[in-house]
């Protein structure tokens, strides 16, 4: 592999500029994970309000990722056409606009059309997320940049830790038993479930209009802009960005991490209940102490990658999570509760890690290369439906961390060796027979 002689991207503005910048940015990392949190909640209140099996129910996850593999590729044209800035703002806007359509979907009593709010949120997720992750690494020196990321990630683990507590206790309302839906008439039996469909109304509404006043804070506040140096011209098209070899691995990375992420927390509810007998809303309290451990870890993998190399903590991570993801599947009891919250303190650091190694060294194409990791999201519109499949179809849903189990290996191999920087130029160089002596 031929040495990296490229210089870093150059930024406009003040140190002070870039610590503000960095702040606010900061701040949708905590709102986009709030808001994915909330789906597990979602999952088993959509559920039972309208009769659903556990594989209908997964599709709140894949109408939520099937956005991020339509919109990843458009969103990076939206940065390199309009910049960072505007593709924040475009994001927050089209995710307040999903969270004000929770209202007529509940009115409606319409899965379909809870469906496509989740997908329109998750339209501007995308568009944050495509933003703000190479925003933030790229916003200082470039040998920080992993850092800089887990930092801001911090964030989300902290929405990871309050969402689902939160939640519960506004969406997951004490409404009526099976048994007694079971000897209700047609009539009064949906407008009890209309009812309890109607409890997620005030809270998007809220979300909806915290989200509008925060991209107005964006549109008043002036960004450092990210310019390209000459030595790394603006890439053409998304396809030259394959080049990269450790890109293609991180895009391979990330949708089997994401696949595992959604799997363990949106499921967690269903899973905690017939693994140890817990109520749903008992079941949400862990999942909160899920999102603590989430948080928890964020903080120390951070201050780990002080002292260990970020590839090689990620390796360990995912090394760690396919023998707690074999005792999920073989326990019972309160331990697979606590083997979970484990899987998700091991989880902790995979995302903003596998994403930074996957787009340094990109220089012209960090923008395609940051949209081709986003559309791997799709990885949890996909595996989580494995999960549920597994599960129904042995009538174990501990069984299904066989797929979560599966995902860590791929990462681990990604951190022990894909993450190494090399396009197709330098292999061919490397394996070329005029190189031989």
């Amino acid at each position: 592999m031929q040495p990296n002689t490229s210089k870093p991207i150059q930024q406009s503005g003040g140190n002070k500029s870039q610590v503000f910048a960095f702040a606010l940015v900061t701040t949708l990392f905590f709102l986009w994970g709030f808001a994915h949190n909330l789906d597990p909640i979602l999952i088993p209140h959509l559920k039972k309000s309208f009769t659903l099996s556990t594989v209908q129910a997964t599709l709140v996850d894949s109408a939520v990722f099937i956005a991020y593999f339509v919109m990843a590729i458009p969103a990076g044209f939206i940065m390199k056409k309009y910049g960072y800035k505007s593709g924040i703002i475009i994001g927050l806007l089209s995710f307040a606009c999903g969270a004000f359509l929770f209202i007529p979907a509940a009115n409606a009593q319409s899965y379909a059309f809870f469906l496509v709010a989740l997908f329109i949120i998750a339209c501007g997720l995308t568009t944050l997320e495509t933003a703000a992750n190479p925003y933030v690494t790229v916003l200082g020196d470039p040998e920080t940049g992993t850092f800089r990321l887990n930092l801001s990630q911090t964030f989300n683990g902290l929405a990871a830790a309050l969402a689902p507590v939160i939640g519960a206790r506004i969406i997951l309302t004490k409404g009526y038993t099976d048994d007694q839906l079971k000897v209700m008439t047609e009539g009064a039996k949906k407008l009890a479930l209309a009812t309890e469909a109607s409890s997620v109304k005030m809270p998007y509404f809220v979300l909806g209009a915290i989200l509008v006043v925060i991209a107005i804070a964006f549109a008043l506040t002036k960004l450092p802009k990210i310019q390209q140096t000459e030595e790394h011209p603006t890439s053409k098209n998304i396809w030259h960005a394959f080049k990269h070899k450790h890109l293609s691995w991180g895009v391979a990375a990330q949708f089997f991490y994401v696949g595992a992420q959604v799997s363990v927390f949106s499921l967690f509810i269903l899973y905690a209940t017939k693994s140890a007998g817990l109520t749903e809303v008992k079941a949400a309290d862990y999942l909160g102490a899920c999102g603590l451990a989430f948080l928890i870890g964020r903080f120390l993998g951070t201050i780990l990658m002080r002292f260990i190399k970020p590839n090689i903590l990620l390796g360990l991570y995912a090394v760690i999570n396919i023998v707690l993801c074999v005792v999920a599947i073989t326990a019972s009891g309160m331990i697979t509760v606590y083997t979970v919250i484990g899987i998700c303190f091991f989880m902790s650091i995979m995302f903003p890690t596998i994403f930074s190694l996957g787009i340094k060294g990109l220089g012209g194409d960090t923008e395609f290369g940051s949209s081709l990791i986003i559309m791997s999201i799709v990885g949890g519109a996909i595996l989580p439906r494995a999960f549920g499949m597994i599960g129904e179809g042995t009538g174990n849903i501990q069984n299904g961390y066989i797929v979560p189990l599966a995902c860590f290996v791929i990462i681990a191999i990604f951190g022990f060796s894909g993450y190494k920087i090399a396009t197709k130029a330098d292999v061919e160089i490397a394996i070329d027979p005029g190189n031989l002596g």
